[in-house]
């Protein structure tokens, strides 16, 4: 197996050494074609649609919740190509464990939009997946996932299977005990997982270097005996190669790869409650919109006359139309009920639970 990344040599990279891949530079031009990804021009073109369905979803979701119509949204812009690029790599087969900014990837990776909305707003439905839905729903506690993924990951290997687990955490995931315990363990059994640490600079209002004296996150996986790396997270198309090189590399029985994806949420943290002008300047969130994913993919999708103004047009009333769509299913679902929702909190209710779920019944029967 031939791949354009040495991840062995990653092994024992010194900080020093660690600098972030690019493809596509912030004027959308080409500066390291030998890692120009392995994809068609009718499959760039989906990539981009994909992203730009993620930000039309973000700004939909954004005023949806604004209405009081969504609950939970952590708002997606500016992370793109971080998380779409990422997602665009793997294989419907491949186990997702996504944390609570990843729906994106994860209705990509097969969950209907409308349930991604149930979920949104609480709604038990909205954690009931397809059969065919190789995911988990997203993770709110901080980097609990990074456990889950490794013993997935141990899991494939002692099936045999050919696929991987991938997750996903943000700069404050990697100071939590639980994403140590994830890459240390990964690294121990050589288990078929992909870490990725979208860096978005900020734990909420946290900066980076207050969370941690490291000089990057991806050296983190060296302490681990993993192969780390950093790539451009607003280059849709290293994220691409560095994402598809670490599933071929892990995939072969190679054991674990942690990713970390230089990027930048646009927007606050959440949408409950946080207000990033009190501590971020106005320059840094100008020096960050120069390299917004979208415009330096479609500058160079432009360039090759592969996308133009009009299928842009067509393209965004087309997702407009799917959103406005999947929310209406959501609005229609039966409205909750106490006694089902505690009904799904254990595969076999304790006797203590049945007697307070009875109780619930008789009243909603009222």
């Amino acid at each position: 197996m031939t791949l354009k990344i040495d991840f062995e040599a990653l092994k024992t990279l010194s900080p020093a050494e660690i600098k972030p891949i690019q493809v596509l530079d912030e004027q959308g031009k080409v500066v390291a074609p030998e890692l120009f990804p392995d994809l068609s021009d009718e499959r760039l073109v989906e990539l981009f649609k994909k992203m730009l369905w993620s930000r039309i979803l973000d700004e939909r979701s954004t005023k949806l919740n604004r209405q009081g119509r969504l609950g939970f949204f952590a708002p997606t812009a500016g992370e793109e190509a971080s998380q779409i690029a990422s997602e665009f790599a793997m294989q419907k087969e491949d186990f997702l464990l996504p944390a609570y900014r990843d729906v994106p990837q994860l209705v990509m990776h097969g969950l209907p939009l409308e349930k991604a909305f149930l979920w949104s707003r609480g709604h038990v439905l909205g954690n009931q997946y397809p059969d065919d839905l190789v995911a988990l729903p997203p993770q709110i506690i901080i980097g609990a996932q990074y456990v889950q993924a490794a013993g997935v990951a141990l899991g494939l290997k002692k099936k045999g299977s050919p696929n991987v687990a991938y997750t996903y955490t943000g700069d404050g995931g990697t100071s939590q005990g639980d994403f140590y315990e994830g890459i240390n363990f990964a690294g121990a059994f050589q288990v078929p997982a992909i870490f990725v640490v979208q860096n978005n600079g900020y734990a909420i209002s946290v900066p980076r270097t207050v969370q941690t004296a490291a000089k990057t996150l991806a050296q983190k996986g060296i302490a681990a005996g993993i192969p780390g790396l950093q790539v451009d997270g607003m280059d849709a198309l290293a994220v691409y190669t560095v994402m598809s090189e670490a599933r071929k590399y892990s995939a072969a029985g190679n054991g674990p790869v942690l990713i970390e994806t230089l990027t930048y949420r646009f927007g606050p943290h959440t949408l409950s409650g946080d207000d990033p002008h009190r501590y971020r300047t106005a320059n840094e969130e100008n020096e960050w919109l120069q390299k917004d994913p979208l415009i330096r993919f479609r500058t160079y999708l432009d360039a090759k006359g592969l996308w133009s103004k009009e299928q842009e047009e067509d393209f965004t009333a087309q997702v407009n139309e799917e959103i406005t769509e999947a929310m209406k299913k959501a609005e229609q679902a039966p409205k909750q009920k106490i006694s089902e929702y505690l009904k799904n909190v254990f595969v076999e209710t304790p006797q203590a639970l049945e007697e307070q779920i009875a109780k619930f019944v008789a009243k909603e029967e009222e």
